[in-house]
């Protein structure tokens, strides 16, 4: 079992206005910081809104101590996607200087709408099958984005390049069913779960072409019209994408849907075409796998073992 201390995530500090300012200055000399606001979601990065008095609101994103090369992993992928027709934001500086505060930040503008997840609560089943089906085509135009190996992407691009989709996906396997028991999840189950995988791993040849997958596509990283008909207005948060297979990033997207959430599903099937693949479901169902065990394994470094036995459960079926 392991012994390193939990991952500390979301840095607790505080930018005040004339902080705000020096690094607005850097951007927009004439600008005027009136307020640095806390926003809500980030897992893992903390969010700060900008409020300006003669200028856009910008968004400040600060990452932890131990992820600060996520700084310019996320000035990467957005870069990839600068001639996307899909609403990301634009970024205005990135620093890792820690001059103006002593951590990495990025500095971004500020997208239009509200996080999605706000108003799902009020919308009917036909405007969550519209909307996620929107959001089925948007993610379709990310994983359009094409790159030159499979693999988990850093700073500069795919960090250990793998030729295949199957040789990316058994590495992944391999290491986080490594990681599974020396973080002290069941031997025995991680053996099962290596025949289970090996079994299907024929699946994972239908995914010729390292693709973007954002990876972490769901309501709380989507933007929409605030009023009326509700419409995509942003996608953020691309701190965990990934080279691989566009059935990877649909299966993340699916991983907490239940049976109610019919309407969000199949819209965003119908919206990405995920159909059209031979074997989807089975696939989907393999990459799900990998997405427990990951979850599994993130939630053991953070220090959630609460969290654990449900995973461990939903691991046992899935052998």
């Amino acid at each position: 079992m392991s012994n390193d201390p939990p991952l500390q995530l979301k840095p607790r500090l505080t930018v005040s206005v004339d902080q705000a300012q020096a690094i607005m200055a850097r951007v927009a000399p004439h600008a005027t910081v009136r307020d640095v606001i806390e926003l809500q979601g980030g897992e893992i990065s903390t969010i700060l809104e900008i409020v300006l008095t003669d200028a856009p609101n910008c968004i400040l994103k600060i990452y932890p101590t131990q992820l600060q090369w996520k700084m310019a992993k996320e000035v990467h992928v957005l870069g990839l996607l600068a001639r996307v027709d899909i609403p990301v934001p634009r970024i205005l500086l990135a620093d890792d200087t820690r001059a103006a505060i002593d951590l990495n930040f990025v500095l971004m503008t500020k997208l239009d709408g509200m996080v999605l997840g706000h108003r799902e609560p009020a919308l009917t089943d036909q405007e969550l099958s519209a909307i996620y089906a929107e959001m089925g085509a948007a993610m379709r135009r990310i994983n359009d984005v094409t790159l030159d190996s499979f693999g988990y992407i850093g700073p500069n691009g795919v960090w250990t390049p793998h030729p295949t989709n199957r040789a990316y996906m058994s590495a992944q396997f391999d290491r986080k069913l490594d990681e599974f028991c020396i973080r002290g999840g069941d031997d025995a189950l991680a053996e099962r779960l290596r025949g289970s995988v090996a079994a299907r791993r024929h699946l994972l040849d239908a995914a010729e072409t390292p693709r973007l997958c954002h990876y972490d596509f769901h309501a709380g990283n989507v933007l929409v019209t605030a009023e009326g008909k509700p419409r995509l207005t942003g996608i953020v948060d691309f701190e965990n994408a990934t080279a691989g297979d566009p059935l990877m990033d649909i299966a993340k997207a699916l991983y907490y849907f239940t049976a109610k959430d019919a309407p969000k599903r199949d819209g965003l099937l119908a919206g990405h075409g995920t159909r059209d693949r031979p074997d989807w479901e089975a696939t989907i169902a393999l990459y799900r796998l990998a997405c427990t065990l990951e979850l599994w394994c993130w939630m053991a470094q953070i220090g959630r073992p609460d969290a654990l036995p449900a995973l461990t459960a939903e691991l046992e079926s899935a052998t």
